[in-house]
């Protein structure tokens, strides 16, 4: 499986369950008898992002500020 394949499985996870991307991910992984420590690299650029967004929303990274 490649980068590509993971992400539309992902987001199709994502849309079906109502589940964050993140959730979606372990959810996966899990399903799948995968060690979610392995999968970093099927990880897009693009579904990163929005795991670091989710991440963000939730409290869960905080925001770099610049200038403070």
């Amino acid at each position: 499986m490649n980068s590509k394949e993971f992400s539309l499985k992902i987001e199709g996870i994502v849309k079906e369950k109502r589940i964050t991307h993140m959730e979606a991910v372990i959810w996966y992984c899990e399903q799948n008898d995968i060690d979610t420590g392995t999968v970093s690299s099927l990880i897009s650029k693009s579904l990163k992002e929005k795991i670091q967004v989710e991440a963000t929303d939730l409290k869960m990274l905080k925001i770099p500020r610049c200038g403070v």
